[in-house]
C-alpha cells in the first residue's frame, strides 16, 4: 500500500483527517477553489438540516450525533443552532413544513467541506437512537441489551453503543463501548464455549465456577437439546443461582417462539423456578419484542435490528446567501426556528425572525427547540451527560401519543 494507506491496519479515517474535512465529497473542495479564485470566499450564508421523510413510515425519530457535530465543527468559524441530542423530532411540523434539526451560518468556503461528515455523524447516529428507543418502548420494563457491535465495522462498536444507550437500551454487550459509556458490558457465554465443553451442563457450571458473582447468572439453553429441557437442566445444575435462561435459536429452526417461551416458564415455574427469567435473542425486532413480552420474555438482546438501523436521510441547504432568503427549489428560503408545546409535543416552524407562536393545537406556550451551540467557532451550548440525555428521552416518549 502506498500515499494515505501506507500506514494503516484498518480502512478507517482517523480523528485528524475528519476534522481536517478529508472524508468529504470532492465536489465541496472544487466549490471552495472556484468561489475563492473568482473572488467570491466572503460570501456568507446561512444552511439548515432537514429531512422530508423519516425511514420505514416512522412518525417520530430521535436526534442523535450533536455532540459530534460540535466537536467537529469547533474550530471552525461558523455559528451553528441546533436540537438537544436525543430530541424527539417529527420530518415536518403540524403545516407540513420541514423541521430544521440544526441552523449553521458563517463563509460558505468555511464550511463546504464539513457537509458530509457533519451529515454522516448525524445521519446513522439518529437512525440507531431511533431503532434502540422503538424496541425498547416495544418492551416496556423488561430488560433490552444492545448485542449489534458483530454486525458492523468495529470501528463503530462504540457509536452503536452510544447510540444505542441513548436511545434507551439497558446495557450493551461491546467491550469498549461499555467503557466508554462507563457501565458494566452485558452478557454471558456464546454457543462455542458450551461446543468447546462439548456438554452444557458442564459449561454451566464452569461459568458459574469462574466468572464473578457480580455477573448475573444466565445460561443459553438452546445448544443441543430442546429448549424447553436444557431450561430445566439448567435450573436444576444451578438452582438458586441462575438468573436467567436465553433462548438463542435462529429463525430457521425455532418454529413457533411464542409458545416455546410459554412450555419453558410453564415447565420451570411447575418445578419452583419461578425465579428464572427467560431472555429471548436473535432477529428480533421492535414487533417481536411487542409479541414476546406479551408471551411472558422477562429480556430481550437485539443486535442487527439496532445496529444496521436505517439512516436518517438529511441535508444540508442553503437557504439565505447575504441576509437574503435563497433557497434551491423544493426547499423554503430564510432562517427558521423550530417551536414546542410540551403539552402536547405539537411543532410549529416559523421563521427565526417571528415571535414564538402559540400551539394550534391547545393554545399553550411554545419553546424554541434550535438553541445556540457553536459560536464563532467556539463552543458555547451545554452536552449534557448521558444520564441527562437518557432522562430527557424517556420523558418525551412518553408524551407521545
Amino acid at each position: 500500500m502506498s500515499g494515505a494507506n501506507a500506514s494503516r491496519r484498518f480502512f478507517v479515517a482517523t480523528d485528524e483527517e475528519i476534522k481536517r474535512g478529508r472524508t468529504t465529497d470532492i465536489y465541496f473542495e472544487r466549490a471552495e477553489q472556484i468561489l475563492r479564485e473568482k473572488g467570491l470566499d466572503d460570501i456568507r450564508v446561512a444552511a439548515e438540516v432537514t429531512t422530508g421523510d423519516l425511514p420505514d413510515d416512522w412518525q417520530w425519530a430521535l436526534t442523535c450525533g450533536q455532540v459530534e457535530v460540535v466537536k467537529l465543527f469547533e474550530g471552525v468559524p461558523v455559528d451553528i443552532d441546533g436540537m438537544t441530542e436525543g430530541t424527539v423530532f417529527r420530518s415536518r411540523d403540524v403545516f407540513g413544513t420541514r423541521v430544521p434539526v440544526m441552523n449553521l451560518s458563517g463563509r460558505y468556503v468555511d464550511f463546504a467541506r464539513f457537509e458530509t461528515p457533519g451529515l454522516g455523524l448525524i445521519c446513522q447516529a439518529s437512525g440507531i437512537a431511533t431503532r434502540a428507543a422503538r424496541v425498547k418502548r416495544s418492551a416496556g420494563s423488561r430488560l433490552v441489551l444492545d448485542f449489534g457491535a458483530r454486525r458492523m465495522h468495529p470501528v463503530l462498536s462504540p457509536l452503536i453503543g452510544r447510540c444505542a444507550y441513548i436511545g434507551g437500551v439497558d446495557g450493551v454487550s461491546s467491550v469498549l463501548a461499555a467503557e466508554m459509556l462507563d457501565v458494566e458490558p452485558s452478557g454471558t457465554m456464546p454457543h462455542a464455549l458450551i461446543v468447546v465443553f462439548g456438554d452444557q451442563v458442564k459449561a454451566w457450571k464452569a461459568f458459574d465456577e469462574v466468572v464473578p458473582t457480580s455477573v448475573q447468572r444466565v445460561v443459553l439453553v438452546d445448544t443441543y437439546e430442546d429448549e424447553k429441557k436444557e431450561s430445566i437442566m439448567a435450573a436444576e445444575a444451578l438452582g438458586n443461582r441462575l438468573w436467567g435462561v436465553r433462548i438463542d435459536t435462529p429463525r430457521s429452526r425455532r418454529g413457533d417462539l411464542i409458545e416455546i417461551v410459554r412450555e419453558v416458564r410453564w415447565e420451570l415455574d411447575i418445578r419452583g423456578f419461578k425465579h428464572v427469567r427467560i431472555i429471548v435473542s436473535g432477529g428480533l425486532n421492535d414487533e417481536a419484542v411487542a409479541m414476546l413480552a406479551q408471551a411472558g420474555v422477562d429480556g430481550f438482546g437485539v443486535g442487527t435490528w439496532i445496529s444496521n438501523s436505517p439512516t436518517v436521510d438529511f441535508a444540508l441547504d442553503i437557504v439565505e446567501v447575504e441576509g437574503k432568503p435563497s433557497a434551491k427549489k423544493g426547499k423554503l428560503g430564510g432562517r427558521k426556528q423550530v417551536w414546542r408545546c410540551e403539552n402536547c409535543m405539537v411543532d410549529v416552524v416559523r421563521p427565526a425572525s417571528e415571535p414564538s407562536p402559540s400551539c394550534p393545537k391547545c393554545g399553550g406556550n411554545t419553546e424554541p427547540l434550535l438553541r445556540p451551540l457553536v459560536r464563532a467557532g467556539q463552543i458555547v451550548g451545554d452536552l449534557p451527560e448521558l444520564a441527562e440525555i437518557r432522562r430527557y428521552v424517556q420523558k418525551q416518549l412518553e408524551g407521545l401519543e
